[in-house]
């Protein structure tokens, strides 16, 4: 019998080999003028939201067509965490997939990822970033350029160690909620950032190196994460909205692979230089657009 291991290697071997395959869920019509053509590629990153729950579901019906010898089945989670899950009562724990999306004209990955470290205690679970384009650029069918798959575990921490900073930036794990029912337990964490004067800065500062030598190093036990519940109760801090944006977490694998994307050519332009157009406009997209449609 297969290991969660076994199974999560293969199903990520599946999603890698999904590069360069065309999404049949829509097709977008090919602009007959500079005109339309301007304004799509304005709306064009729109198509995310729904692009991405279309590669969820198609992800894990690709996935079912592998033969799993009867011990289990891929579901796929909406909402919940992670979205494919591989359902059984005798591989455990049952491994799965989060999957995310990326446009790469946008200005950055906007996708997060939150949830804490502690749910990845026996590395089940695995984070795949599914980069698409049309396949002109502007239309046609959507087609993934690209896929990376890291752990989430190593997600998780990436994440940790680059927002933490106390006193300026505190990092919480969610509170302990297995007692409630499944759609009241909190299972991400947050991030909180300094917003006191200078003399209290310098006051927090002091008591964290109170706490000896590795006082900056993160921690998700009970006994660091009191700590840090310590200064949100002495000083000013705000919850930070933009916490754990995938783009901004430094993963040394995934900023390699975002390297590789920004720099790869597509129809005659390498991807990032298409985003500096898009988000310029003016003649020199003009020009592009009119290629593309002749």
């Amino acid at each position: 019998m297969k290991s969660y291991h076994e199974i999560l290697t293969i199903a990520s071997s599946a999603l890698v080999s999904l590069k360069g395959r065309q999404l049949p869920v829509i097709d977008i019509l090919e602009p007959q003028s500079l005109e339309y053509a301007q304004q799509l590629s304005k709306v064009i990153s729109k198509l995310s939201p729904l692009l991405g729950n279309m590669i969820e579901f198609s992800t894990v019906e690709l996935l079912n067509t592998f033969e799993w010898d009867g011990i289990g089945i891929w579901k796929r989670q909406d909402p919940g965490f992670p979205d494919a899950t591989f359902s059984s009562s005798v591989v455990l724990p049952n491994p799965g997939i989060e999957i995310k999306t990326w446009f790469p004209f946008s200005t950055e990955i906007t996708a997060r990822f939150k949830d804490s470290i502690m749910h990845f205690a026996d590395d089940q679970i695995n984070v795949a970033m599914i980069v698409w384009l049309p396949e002109h650029v502007i239309w046609g069918k959507p087609t993934i350029i690209d896929v990376w798959v890291g752990s989430a575990s190593s997600v998780a921490a990436a994440r940790d160690s680059h927002y933490h900073c106390p006193p300026d930036y505190l990092v919480f794990e969610p509170e302990d909620t297995s007692g409630r029912t499944v759609n009241l337990q909190q299972t991400n964490t947050n991030g909180y950032k300094f917003q006191g004067s200078v003399d209290d800065f310098m006051r927090a500062k002091a008591i964290v190196e109170s706490w000896g030598p590795s006082s900056l190093q993160y921690s998700s036990s009970p006994e660091y994460q009191a700590k840090l519940q310590s200064l949100l109760g002495s000083f000013t801090y705000r919850l930070d909205t933009n916490f754990a944006k995938m783009d901004r977490i430094g993963h040394p694998s995934l900023e390699a692979f975002k390297r590789k994307i920004l720099t790869t050519e597509y129809k005659g332009n390498t991807i990032q230089y298409w985003a500096k157009l898009f988000s310029a406009g003016g003649p020199k997209l003009d020009r592009e657009l009119s290629r593309l449609i002749k």
